[in-house]
């Protein structure tokens, strides 16, 4: 095994007494914004749920499917919430491969992934077309707000809002209870006719059994680890996308989402069949 360098210093305010989702999910990608804590979690996740390494990576390859997708429908702005930290391919980075004039403004509450973001885009971002705002998606006027302080985002034009990978984290309220969906409906109303709404979320409807005992088991883990989880039927995922129009191929696996968007350059991955992907998908348009 290869040795790691020196820790990197932690940005203020970032909590290494507990593992946090986000660094996990950078461990998993292969990314090196992690810490010891943090990668004992996911060596342990890893060893009762293998194939969630592969999950991780099938997630954020629709991540880049569904931006290529949506450039090519004329969409040139994009909110990624809850982007996380920068690794294995960014939002923009995936944009300015199609178009040159997209714009993106990522949103994360860890200070991790903010301190990151900005890293990145100091080095090869552009300020007049990308931002990085620490914003928390439980407030969804305050985030809106912040987004239309960057000045990157024209509101008067098509949008497209990511929540990739964020709704299984839980979202408590005020009484302690996930209001994950009453904020992703606020989100829908925010968006101007013509935007769309892009979501993925783990689900335990429709997965091979073996892997329907390993996500009861994962769940007891996330959720014993500080960072409980919430996973919801395939319908409930539907519904976080309203009334708007599903755009082809509708509700689907990740593997299964455009997959003729895939670069030639993306990783294999390793599921027999797309079930074992446990991510369901879609891509709304509002009318």
């Amino acid at each position: 095994m290869s040795q790691r360098g020196p820790e990197p210093f932690p940005p203020e305010g970032v909590d290494l007494e507990h593992p946090s989702v986000a660094r996990v999910y950078d461990f998993l990608l292969g990314g090196t914004a992690n810490w010891a804590i943090d990668r004992t979690f996911g060596e342990k996740v890893l060893t009762s749920f293998p194939v969630l390494r592969s999950v991780a990576v099938a997630n954020r390859l629709f991540l880049h499917r569904a931006v290529r997708h949506l450039m090519r429908l004329g969409v040139r702005q994009f909110i990624d919430i809850g982007s996380g930290i920068p690794t294995m391919g960014n939002t923009h980075q995936i944009a300015d491969e199609v178009a040159p004039d997209a714009k993106v403004v990522y949103i994360d509450h860890e200070p991790v992934a903010v301190a990151h973001s900005r890293y990145l885009l100091e080095k090869h971002g552009d300020p007049k077309r990308h931002a990085v705002v620490q914003a928390d998606m439980r407030d969804p006027d305050g985030l809106w707000d912040s987004v239309a302080e960057t000045g990157v985002i024209d509101f008067d034009q098509p949008v497209a809002v990511l929540l990739v990978a964020v709704l299984h984290i839980e979202q408590p309220g005020h009484d302690g209870k996930d209001i994950g969906p009453q904020c992703v409906a606020r989100y829908r109303e925010l968006l101007n006719s013509g935007s769309y709404l892009v979501v993925s979320q783990v689900t335990d409807e429709g997965v091979p059994d073996e892997l329907a005992d390993k996500l009861v088991e994962l769940k007891q883990m996330y959720d014993a680890s500080s960072n409980p989880v919430v996973w919801r039927k395939q319908s409930e995922i539907r519904d976080l996308l309203g009334d708007f129009e599903l755009v082809e191929p509708g509700m689907t696996w990740t593997p299964l989402w455009h997959p003729e968007e895939s670069s030639p350059n993306s990783p294999e991955l390793e599921f027999t069949t797309p079930e074992e992907s446990v991510i369901w998908v879609g891509v709304g348009r509002k009318p």
